[in-house]
């Protein structure tokens, strides 16, 4: 008969009958201990594996600890111009909680940017988030960065025109754009900064006279028209605006924007007062904005999502994700204007391709020739203000 306990067990072998020791009897259940805390190790291994592919990290026990490693992070990296402002702050918010898609969110202003970035940085989120403080530290936001956005500068006030906003602008954009040129040749630069229609020719034009500027990664991002009429058209038919797609053409201005209504998907029956009451909204969203705050900023929130949303697609298109169609106003000789907003693919490269217009109703071919001259002016006092810049 076998006993066992922990004075010792009785084990037949051989005819004979031996007697193991209380320690030995200890050494094997330590044994088996360890074991089983060697397997938990490799499941915590592999379950972390599976979930968060190898970045630097490595598990130890149930705990995550950092290493060094040669591989790189997954996402890209992404700098904020300007993310102490109104715009820039909802946006680095919206920013910072796509998590995994960054592998770091650098924020840049010439005040208040550290406490921006210690409020971001408690977002639970994956993104490391970092603050960088006046052109002194503009270079280290800039360096080794894949895609930068630009929304550095004054908001428009009540009664102050674009023109006047473009005197305040011009100087902000053309020096971040020339920094992005020197520390950053191969990024993406999305301008937000307005006028739109003339910051983004100082743009490309300070990158092209330090030898880089690329038309297809200069966009500016009109996405907020876009945004504004899918609501307006959305609300205008009772249905949900996700659902609707308008393209918005021209600039980013109320005398140069132009919806294709005609072209709305899904397609609707709109009357000719129909289509002028919902231009005409878009045309003066921004400036009823603007007064509706009564001088206490433009429209900071939505720009931020529209711009947040751009530069999601943005990101899928840097990862691989093909067929994205997004209307921006771009280098392009979609019409004879040298810039012009319009349905562009997206690439690993910037964009990838240009869209023509599409068939266009005979009301809309009229407000197309009429929007092109003052385009045409925005597109030459930028391009005029970066040639003439002192350096």
């Amino acid at each position: 008969m076998e006993r066992e306990g922990l004075k010792g067990r009785r084990v037949e072998g051989k005819g004979k009958e031996r007697r193991t020791s209380p320690s030995r009897v200890m050494e094997r259940r330590l044994d088996d201990i360890r074991e089983a805390e060697g397997a938990a190790r490799r499941r915590t291994a592999g379950l972390h594996k599976h979930l968060v592919p190898n970045d630097g990290l490595k598990a130890q026990g149930c705990a995550i600890i950092g290493t060094a490693t040669a591989n790189p992070r997954l996402g890209i990296h992404v700098a904020v111009l300007g993310a102490s402002g109104g715009i820039g702050q909802p946006l680095s918010l919206l920013l910072a909680r796509r998590g995994s898609e960054l592998a770091s969110l650098r924020l840049y202003d010439v005040a208040n940017v550290a406490g921006v970035a210690a409020d971001l940085s408690h977002v639970d989120a994956r993104a490391p988030v970092r603050a960088y403080l006046g052109p002194s530290e503009l270079a280290d936001a800039l360096h080794g960065v894949d895609l930068v956005v630009l929304v550095a500068g004054a908001a428009r006030k009540p009664g102050m025109s674009r023109d006047d906003l473009f005197q305040i602008n011009a100087k902000v954009v053309y020096a971040l754009a020339t920094a992005a040129a020197q520390h950053a040749p191969k990024a993406w630069l999305l301008v937000v900064t307005n006028p739109v229609d003339a910051t983004v020719p100082i743009a490309l034009e300070a990158m092209r006279r330090k030898g880089a500027g690329d038309d297809r990664k200069v966009i500016g991002v009109t996405s907020l028209d876009a945004v504004r009429a899918r609501k307006f058209v959305g609300d205008a038919v009772g249905i949900d605006p996700a659902r609707i797609k308008v393209p918005v053409v021209g600039g980013h201005a109320a005398n140069t924007m132009l919806p294709l209504l005609s072209q709305c998907s899904p397609r609707f029956a709109f009357t000719e007062q129909e289509v002028e009451d919902i231009t005409t909204k878009l045309r003066e969203a921004g400036t009823q904005v603007v007064e509706a705050k009564a001088g206490g900023g433009s429209a900071t929130l939505s720009m931020a999502h529209a711009a947040d949303r751009f530069v999601g697609q943005c990101l899928r298109a840097m990862q691989g994700v093909k067929g994205i169609v997004e209307c921006a106003y771009v280098s392009s000789s979609i019409t004879e204007l040298p810039y012009f907003a319009s349905p562009v693919v997206l690439g690993r490269d910037g964009v990838e391709a240009y869209l023509p217009l599409g068939p266009l109703n005979a009301g809309e071919r009229e407000a197309l020739q009429l929007i092109k001259p003052d385009l045409l002016r925005s597109i030459q006092k930028g391009t005029e203000f970066a040639r003439n810049a002192q350096e």
